[in-house]
């Protein structure tokens, strides 16, 4: 038990680091004399540095660690998976999407800016992001980063997932009404809710471990640049994050059930509110949270074979778990 807090409390150090890093350089893609107008360039700024935890950038580093390769510039990967996921939360906070007025502790971008320049100040984000990449590279790692944060953002990725979760919103609700305070996976299943089990992984797949798996691939191509990595590094990575991802999913419901507005940041009891499917509105609490569990196991499982270097990965599922926020 000691030595895995000890390994919790390394990689929250090493957390501390990696965001102060790629905060840095963050605000140095966006300084001024870059030729932004001043109301876009705050309303990005706003939304890109505002608190938080800056996961996906630390799956770029500590993926590339897990590689066992030193010396490479993460920095362009690290930023440019940042830029895209700041984006997401512009656009899903809006009244169209999720209607939020809070996002990290602050007022949404849009509450704070007008939608129009939130819109904007998303656009600009997502289009920077492969500007950054681009620029960042030698040709051909540039290219397999933009075509992998490509398809982890577009409409089979975390779009695509953003729309299903939309259209749960309209059809999931006299469904999941039919059944009494859902407490187990077998209750799901008496219930014919196995396959809207199925279809919310597939959904949260799409919309939150999308982007993590593509983050774990951009460390690894960015390690390994200008060669490509092997096959069989970019696959246990890959198994890491689909798993990851979905545990990352779980806790946030949870969070949503469990936590505080104070804690996450954010408004919580507002997807039982608006009728969303949710893996505790589906299993119920305890099992939630028991396959929470079991999936972060599986990740961790996946990365044996990298050996020590995936050290800091390992424990970062068990912090996926504990977190509050």
């Amino acid at each position: 038990m000691r030595r895995w807090r000890d390994g919790l409390h390394d990689l929250s150090r090493r957390l501390v680091e990696i965001r102060s890093r790629v905060e840095e350089r963050l605000s140095e893609a966006l300084r001024p004399e870059n030729g932004f107008p001043e109301s876009l360039r705050e309303a990005m700024l706003y939304s890109l540095l505002a608190p938080g935890k800056r996961l996906r950038p630390a799956l770029v580093v500590l993926a590339a660690e897990a590689c066992g390769r030193e010396g490479a510039d993460l920095w362009p990967a690290a930023c440019a998976v940042e830029m895209i996921h700041a984006y997401s939360l512009i656009h899903d906070d809006l009244p169209a999407m999720d209607d939020d007025d809070l996002r990290r502790g602050l007022p949404t971008c849009h509450k704070k800016f007008g939608e129009a320049l939130a819109i904007l100040a998303g656009d600009a984000l997502q289009t920077m992001a492969f500007q950054v990449l681009a620029e960042g590279y030698p040709p051909a790692t540039a290219a397999a980063c933009c075509k992998t944060l490509a398809r982890a953002a577009g409409p089979a990725g975390m779009i695509g997932g953003q729309v299903d979760d939309m259209a749960w919103c309209a059809t999931a609700v006299s469904a999941v009404r039919k059944v009494q305070s859902p407490n187990t996976a077998e209750t799901a299943v008496a219930h014919g809710l196995d396959g809207k089990l199925e279809a919310l992984e597939r959904l949260h797949a799409r919309k939150t471990g999308a982007l993590m798996r593509a983050s774990l691939v951009l460390g690894a191509l960015a390690a390994y640049a200008p060669e490509s990595p092997p096959p069989e590094t970019l696959e246990r990575l890959d198994g890491y994050g689909w798993r990851l991802g979905l545990a990352f999913q779980i806790t946030d419901d949870l969070l949503d059930v469990e936590g505080s507005a104070d804690q996450t940041g954010k408004r919580v009891g507002k997807d039982a509110a608006r009728g969303k499917l949710t893996y505790p509105g589906l299993l119920g609490v305890p099992e939630s949270r028991r396959r929470a569990e079991r999936l972060c196991r599986e990740a961790r499982e996946q990365l044996a074979p990298l050996g020590p270097a995936a050290g800091q990965l390992l424990a970062l599922a068990s912090f996926v778990l504990e977190r509050d926020r």
